[in-house]
């Protein structure tokens, strides 16, 4: 049977990833019959109305799904396709009490218009009183008019649906978990709408381990803890993690949202000095549950993009010249003020280290989620991050002026699939990237470059560039 999907209007590339990453959580067959982001309208095949519920009944991004009862581009078109659909359907609803209502996308109808438009389907011959509260059946004829119909006069839609109402999304649970009613936030703590919707595309659930290794105040993880899943984090700076160790930390933020039973370990540490457990890749170490060693389910993460300040690691930038740093770091590490030194670190060598990381520390199929920066202008784009044992999965885009922010998701690829060519190559190319590495802040990072040249912008010299928005997690350092 085909449903309709009706998407809300926003973030238009992540509507489609998330929709298919349920399918895959709930274990349904989802077909995508038809899809355009320039419509929230999808058009998809499923196996049945309690598949249908099922499939949107945590997404964020779904208003609504129906039964799909007929589609056209004119009005007698639409009346020909519920004819020929479903005239065998319309026995098992004549005497229940039901509803009809007009959703217009982009565009407005009159009161009297809507009467007369739903008076036209009175051929279905229901009896059953109507009631515009709570009846047995709502049924929603859904018009796709073109942008800007009302100012330019236009006064039919595109495309008409009709559907039987079946079940709606969890478009209400980033309210709960709004930023501005939360206990503990900073000014890079992701917005909780994209939040969620990153917990869905990672497939966070019951019984499964995420990892954070960007935790600052504990956005994602909350996200994921929202969906079942134990949780655990970690940050270069335990400040943001211990916040006034009163009230206002990341514990707290749990306590906030009654999901502590959900709160793992969080600890200090950065990706290349990590008390993580990671296994070798291309060993043989295999029991009878997979590979040994390799825990965790999702990682879903907001790295640093090092606008402010360039990026850093845990060590010491010259340790000949400051032999004394380590020792004395040994000592003084347990002092609540204490403050690990630090050395610059490379924004292309930090997204490599993730990819690694989640290679070393996914489980088979696992998902490694993570938010990358790049400019709008195609000549300064930076390309998407590969790794042999990482596949793919989506790549969905949040524009803002002259640069966007990727949401870049991928699946650990068993070992017995990977291709050793590709491993070879990735070796080879790392190799290659690392003797070009530079030394000022610039070299090491080409957004940060990028953004405060205006990207590419002849006036950028003389302005200076807004700060990222909230939620883009433009400096965590």
């Amino acid at each position: 049977m085909e449903y309709l999907i009706r998407f809300s209007q926003s973030y238009e590339t992540f509507r489609l990833p998330e929709i298919q990453a349920l399918a895959v959580m709930e274990g349904i067959d989802l077909q995508v019959i038809s899809y355009s982001l320039e419509s929230p309208f999808c058009i998809v095949k499923l196996p049945s109305d309690h598949a249908a519920r099922r499939l949107i009944s945590r997404s964020i991004l779904v208003q609504t799904i129906h039964e799909l009862w007929g589609q056209g581009s004119t009005l007698p078109d639409l009346h020909a396709s519920v004819h020929k659909t479903t005239s065998h359907l319309w026995a098992d609803y004549l005497t229940c009490s039901f509803k009809f209502s007009i959703d217009s996308f982009q565009g407005t109808r009159t009161g009297d218009q809507k009467i007369s438009i739903i008076n036209q389907f009175a051929y279905t011959g229901f009896a059953g009183p109507i009631k515009m509260r709570n009846p047995d059946q709502e049924f929603t004829l859904f018009e796709d008019w073109p942008f800007n119909s009302t100012p330019l006069g236009i006064t039919d839609p595109k495309y008409y649906y009709l559907g039987r109402y079946l079940g709606t999304g969890a478009r209400d649970l980033p309210k709960k978990l709004d930023l501005k009613k939360r206990r503990y936030i900073s000014t890079t703590s992701m917005d909780a709408e994209l939040a969620l919707v990153t917990a869905n595309i990672a497939l966070a659930g019951p019984g499964k381990l995420f990892y954070d290794p960007f935790v600052g105040t504990g956005s994602f993880p909350l996200a994921c803890a929202e969906f079942g899943a134990l949780t655990f984090g970690s940050d270069i700076d335990g400040r943001s993690i211990r916040g006034d160790e009163k009230k206002r930390t990341l514990r707290g933020n749990f306590e906030q949202y009654g999901s502590l039973d959900r709160l793992g370990g969080m600890f200090t540490a950065d990706l290349t000095n990590s008390p993580i457990r990671r296994v070798p890749l291309g060993g043989q170490q295999q029991d009878r549950d997979g590979v040994r060693g390799r825990i965790f389910d999702g990682i879903v993460c907001d790295p640093p993009y090092g606008v402010r300040e360039g990026l850093k690691v845990l060590g010491v930038k010259d340790p000949e010249k400051c032999p004394w740093v380590i020792p004395k770091g040994k000592e003084m590490y347990k002092q609540a003020d204490f403050i690990p030194p630090r050395k610059p670190y490379s924004f292309l060598a930090m997204l490599d280290d993730i990819l690694q990381f989640a290679a070393q520390t996914l489980v088979d199929q696992g998902r490694l989620s993570f938010w990358m920066p790049t400019a709008n202008d195609q000549d300064q784009e930076l390309s998407v991050p590969t790794h042999p044992y990482m596949e793919i999965v989506s790549v969905s885009t949040q524009v803002f002026n002259k640069w966007s922010r990727r949401l870049i998701t991928y699946a650990r690829i068993p070992d017995n699939k990977v291709d050793p060519a590709a491993v070879q190559k990735a070796k080879e190319a790392a190799l290659e990237s690392k003797q070009k590495l530079g030394k000022t802040a610039d070299d090491l990072n080409p957004f940060r470059k990028a953004y405060f040249e205006g990207f590419g912008s002849p006036a950028s010299a003389y302005i200076s560039p807004s700060p990222p928005p909230r939620g883009t997690s433009e400096e965590k350092n």
